[in-house]
């Protein structure tokens, strides 16, 4: 179908990341990807995040291979461990009560793909937490219930509370979809 290669897709089910690409003013469609995430078993963080944001973009690319296809995934690790979404209060409450007074740091990875090309990078932050009392991790989770979010925070909400610095090229990775990095991918898309 004529026209159909400029579709700019954003293979991912997340609210956070579809707002943050409606920042860039440019059309596109929010679409489920089918690909089954892989959760780290003989992978290094690095090729753990490639292979979960490169078979998101290939899941939607097969389904509408004039597309260009942006993904991307985001995993946490403290202290050399994986930490996932809490789930529940009871959870996020432990997962904070671990990182005060410490850092976490988070990989990004970004991809904007077609059929014929592949762009990719990895955007790292590092989140070094306040020494929080008990009370304050109580009522951030009460508050802001960040349970779908690994780290058991949002950043763009109360969460930055909790925080003495972040550590980042790119703020809004943290959030999930490092912006800098896909406008720059993305500038000579906008300007036809």
């Amino acid at each position: 179908m004529p026209g159909e290669s400029r579709v700019l897709i954003l293979a991912s089910t997340s609210t956070y990341r579809k707002v943050l690409l409606e920042r860039l003013h440019l059309p596109f469609k929010q679409v489920t990807p089918t690909f089954m995430e892989a959760t780290g078993a003989g992978l290094s963080p690095r090729a753990l995040v490639k292979h979960n944001t490169l078979g998101k973009a290939q899941s939607v690319l097969d389904r509408y291979p004039d597309a260009r296809v942006i993904a991307s995934d985001q995993i946490a690790f403290f202290e050399d461990n994986h930490i996932g979404k809490p789930g529940n209060e009871t959870a996020a409450i432990e997962q904070l009560m671990r990182f005060r007074g410490h850092s976490v740091d988070f990989l990004t990875g970004i991809a904007l793909c077609t059929q014929s090309s592949q762009q990719f990078d990895i955007i790292t932050t590092r989140v070094h937490f306040r020494d929080l009392s008990d009370n304050d991790i109580m009522n951030y989770v009460r508050l802001e219930q960040p349970l779908d979010c690994a780290g058991s925070f949002k950043s763009e909400g109360l969460g930055i509370t909790l925080f003495e610095h972040i550590e980042s090229d790119d703020l809004t990775a943290l959030i999930g979809l490092p912006l800098i990095r896909l406008s720059e991918w993305l500038r000579p898309l906008a300007q036809h």
